[in-house]
């Protein structure tokens, strides 16, 4: 049965610490594709998405035929590099394989229970030759390779050679994509009927309204004064006041009565800021389309025609942006999504979107195309095309157009508080920078939306 379980092992695991060893294993884990050996290590093995302890764990437990450990004081410190070790040495039983850890000595290092009598090959010395003794390990104890079919993986080269770019010890102003929340009202209140209420009818009513409200047990939290909630809702009953609680109180430690625990309370907190978002785009007539996770707001016809461009300040120095365009046959309308964050500061995160409708004579659009597959078919290859300066001027585009031009947008809470938001991305200055030209590739493109992008903007037409 023993060796029945080798022979359905093929990989060669790498355990190693990240980022200290990734040089060594870039160079080290091609050279050992060149000569015929699967190779598994984290650096590119793991797709985005994936659950990476899990898919380390798996790959050591069902597929790997050897482990090199990567051994020197910083490495066999980490926890993770000591889990493994731990599953190697089960496995080591399992299999019958004394020899199944192979530590590879980058540096001298001090002896760890479980791997100190097992005999290490020596890279410290130098890499070529250190090499040169695991081939020659792995030979002996008849680890399987393809060596008729050897092909390297040229991600490993590309890793490289981001890992070399350099770093400059020159500050670097950059623009996020999170609008800071720059004041809330001081209270939110818990109101309950005050005698028998009709809950069809409330809960009608709080489906219906046109502000924040979020219910909890018999009652509800909402930032609306007591005159507006009785008469919004006075065909449900009569309310009052239950609690009143401070809003940074209510964050902090949560509700007493009725009882809410602090991470309770924080979804609440964002599910009424979310709703805010929501209800204001609605009233600024914006498109919305219906994502999965949460709904998209766009520039339609009645907000600005296909292929005009909107200003936008950076700077005072004015800029333009087409927040609605065709393309294909198709016409593309960019808009936005709103993710509620309470941390480090209460903010909302801009996610990109752009939805695509089809295309009708004069430049004018049609219906909103409903094909999910087809929408992210689009997506994927008009979009393709953009650079990160494009979507950062469509971004800034679309909430100089929101928010009409000022600093500030007013999310409703009720119809007499609101949520202040301010209109401009958050900027922030990195203490250091990379040697890299302010200059996109053709085949560049932006890949995940929510990261920082540069501000140092030279180009009018975005």
């Amino acid at each position: 049965m023993t060796q029945e379980l080798n022979r359905q092992r093929k990989v060669v695991f790498i355990s190693k610490a990240t980022p200290e060893d990734d040089e060594f294993v870039l160079w080290l884990a091609p050279r050992l594709e060149a000569e015929g050996y699967e190779v598994f290590t984290d650096i590119l093995a793991l797709d985005a998405g994936d659950r990476w302890r899990k898919t380390i764990t798996s790959t050591l437990q069902d597929k790997s035929i050897k482990m090199l450990l990567c051994c020197c004081d910083t490495t066999l410190n980490k926890v993770g590099v000591q889990e493994e070790i731990g599953i190697a040495l089960d496995l080591a039983k399992e299999l019958k394989d004394d020899k199944f850890i192979i530590p590879l000595r980058l540096e001298k290092y001090k002896k760890i229970f479980g791997i100190g009598e097992l005999q290490y090959i020596d890279f410290s010395r130098g890499w070529a030759g250190g090499l040169h003794s695991l081939l020659d390990q792995l030979d002996k104890q008849k680890v399987p390779k393809d060596s008729e079919n050897t092909p390297i993986n040229p991600e490993w080269d590309k890793y490289r050679k981001k890992l070399a770019i350099a770093v400059e010890n020159i500050p670097e102003k950059l623009i996020s994509n999170w609008l800071r929340v720059k004041s809330l009202p001081d209270y939110i209140h818990y109101f309950e009927p005050t005698g028998a209420a009709n809950h069809d009818h409330l809960k009608q009513a709080i489906a219906l309204s046109k502000y924040p409200i979020e219910q909890r047990f018999r009652g509800f939290f909402s930032y609306a004064t007591l005159d507006e909630i009785n008469a919004e809702f006075s065909n449900a009953g009569k309310f009052i006041i239950n609690r009143s609680i401070a809003t940074d109180e209510f964050l902090e430690k949560g509700c007493q009565s009725p009882s809410l625990y602090p991470r309770e309370a924080k979804k609440l907190m964002s599910s009424l800021l979310r709703q805010s978002w929501e209800q204001f785009c609605r009233e600024k007539e914006f498109g919305i389309y219906p994502n999965s996770s949460m709904p998209a707001f766009y520039a339609t016809e009645n907000k600005i025609a296909v292929g005009k461009k909107v200003s936008w300040r950076h700077d005072d120095k004015k800029r333009y942006s087409m927040l609605r365009n065709s393309s294909g046959g198709k016409v593309w309308q960019f808009g936005l999504s709103a993710i509620p964050a309470l941390w480090p500061f209460i903010h909302l995160k801009m996610k990109s979107r752009v939805i695509f409708a089809e295309l009708l004579g004069n430049k004018k659009s049609g219906d909103v195309i409903d094909a999910v597959s087809e929408q992210h078919r689009l997506r994927r290859g008009v979009c393709s095309t953009w650079r990160n300066k494009q979507w950062h001027g469509r971004l800034m585009a679309f909430l100089n157009l929101i928010s009409e031009g000022t600093d500030f947008i007013n999310l409703p809470l009720s119809p007499s508080n609101s949520v202040c938001l301010e209109a401009l991305p958050m900027r922030v200055e990195s203490p250091v920078s990379t040697a890299l030209p302010n200059i996109m590739d053709e085949d560049e493109e932006e890949q995940d939306l929510t990261t920082l992008g540069n501000l140092e903007l030279d180009e009018d037409d975005i």
